[in-house]
């Protein structure tokens, strides 16, 4: 919030000494709202053994984040930092302005006793405090109770402490203890570490990259997920899953009002917000040539008959991982005969792209297995440059033709965040072998834009993307969306009965 706003006087305040008495009394005791730990409070034990492992003797301080101004005083939703989450087990819209501390123990004989996990949050205020009733950012009255202290230690089995004391905590053995802080969590807060960093001693050049590090390797420890991570996975697909039922189940009627897209879009959110916490990213609602603008997220055309509808979504459950998954539509319920053939040519490179997620192959075999297939295919329909083969088109010095209709990769690691793990190092990433519990999507595509004159006129205007969100296991892989049909065929089933359901 700027100075402006807080500075700023004008909402109704109640401010004599009567009511302050007044609304004070007369309450119930309240009842508890933590029953016992998280089922995320023990994989996050796990996350935090295993940073802490990799940092000995070093504090370590990660900030969950604070609320973002929308306009004037009205935040956004406040969503934790990766980060937090990944380490404390808190989703949703859990502690603004918290920070995460894994304080250096010594061991009984002076060698390295790990680190005790200190989350230092804002808890629930008494109800004779004027937070209580005239905070409109963190009052009970306002945004209603947040946890206690001893709510938090039960839940998730950590110390809790009062967010007042964390100053003296970070400063403590100033210069005697290493200290590195998740920077882009909260900059206000890394501007305030750094400074005292710097004070005493710290080179200041240094502190980004030392911060980088302890950034990074928690990035790339997310790549391999535990059994709890791979059951919110499957929520997450769960949910995406009856979202897209109910689009499917709206075309008809998307093709009936202004601005159909949106209809869609809305449809998707109402289900993710109802079984999740919302959506993993801005959906993607794109009918005809707008299916060939990528990252079309504006959503303000209409769906016609005849036309295609390529909807890209994915539901967000409370821990906070996200599926997604892309589904390509013949609004009219049949594919054309133009249309089927660009279906099946996409559907075809996902195959070969699914076929090849298992341990041992590299992250890039996936994309260069689907792509071949793509670059077939524009090969028989005499796309590509005359004299120019699939094999030529594939050379990555000297070729790539393909890319004008499939310009964007095959896969990308999915969890926390939709483009999980995106920290991780080339080596890390593109070049590393697939290991089970990897999650990651397989979603080629075909775009041909309405004005592309090298295009076939019978393909212009239509683009087709299908994705899937794929577990890597012991001996291949397990396509956890794959309750949504993909197929030509078993796609305009899906249409058909639910029209008719």
């Amino acid at each position: 919030m700027s100075e402006e706003q807080q500075q700023a006087d004008n909402r109704a305040r109640a401010t004599t000494d009567e009511f302050r008495a007044f609304v004070r009394d007369g309450w119930a005791p309240r009842r508890p709202t933590v029953t016992g730990p998280s089922p995320a409070a023990a994989p996050a034990a796990a996350h935090r053994a295993l940073i802490s492992a990799a940092y000995p003797r070093q504090r370590l301080i990660i900030p969950a984040g604070g609320l973002k101004v929308r306009s004037n005083d009205c935040d956004y939703v406040f969503r934790p930092h990766t980060a937090f989450a990944w380490l404390t087990g808190l989703g949703a819209d859990r502690e603004p302005d918290a920070v995460l501390v894994l304080e250096p123990v010594a061991g009984a004989d002076g060698t390295d006793g790990g680190h005790e996990a200190v989350l230092y949050f804002r808890p629930l205020a008494d109800r004779d405090s004027d937070e209580f009733f005239a905070d409109s950012r963190y009052g009970e009255f306002w945004v209603g109770a947040r946890p206690s202290i001893a709510d938090i230690e039960l839940e998730l089995g950590l110390t809790a402490r009062h967010i007042d004391e964390f100053p003296a905590a970070a400063s403590k053995d100033a210069g005697e203890v290493t200290v590195r802080v998740v920077r882009d969590a909260d900059l206000a807060l890394t501007a305030q570490l750094d400074a005292a960093r710097v004070e005493n001693g710290a080179e200041q050049e240094g502190l980004k990259e030392s911060d980088a590090a302890l950034a990074h390797d928690i990035s790339h420890l997310r790549m391999c997920k535990d059994d709890y991570e791979i059951g919110q996975m499957r929520a997450a697909v769960a949910a995406t899953h009856h979202g897209f039922d109910a689009m499917v189940a709206e075309l008809a009627t998307a093709a009936t009002v202004e601005r159909g897209e949106r209809w869609l879009e809305g449809t998707f959110a109402l289900h993710a917000r109802h079984r999740g916490n919302g959506v993993g990213y801005d959906s993607i609602c794109a009918a005809g040539d707008h299916a060939n603008t990528l990252h079309w997220i504006k959503n303000t055309g209409e769906v016609r008959e005849g036309d295609l509808v390529l909807i890209d979504a994915g539901v967000e459950v409370d821990s906070l991982f996200t599926a997604d998954v892309t589904r390509t539509f013949p609004v009219s319920g049949t594919f054309t005969d133009a249309q089927r053939e660009i279906y099946d040519a996409v559907y075809a490179a996902q195959e070969a792209g699914i076929a090849a997620v298992k341990p041992g192959n590299k992250f890039s075999d996936v994309h260069a297995a689907a792509i071949r297939v793509i670059a077939e295919h524009l090969h028989a329909w005499g796309l590509l440059p005359d004299g120019v083969s699939v094999e030529d088109t594939l050379d990555k010095e000297h070729g790539q033709y393909h890319r004008r209709w499939m310009v964007h990769g095959t896969s990308h690691h999915l969890g926390l965040d939709v483009h999980d793990c995106a920290l991780a190092t080339r080596e890390e990433y593109m070049d590393a072998e697939l290991r089970p519990g990897m999650v990651l999507t397989v979603e080629p595509g075909l775009y041909f834009k309405s004005d592309d004159l090298l295009a076939p006129e019978r393909f212009r205007g239509t683009g087709v993307r299908i994705e899937d969100d794929i577990l890597v296991t012991q001996d291949g892989c397990e396509n956890l969306s794959a309750g949504m049909p993909r197929s030509s065929a078993d796609v305009e089933a899906w249409i058909a009965r639910l029209r008719t359901s």
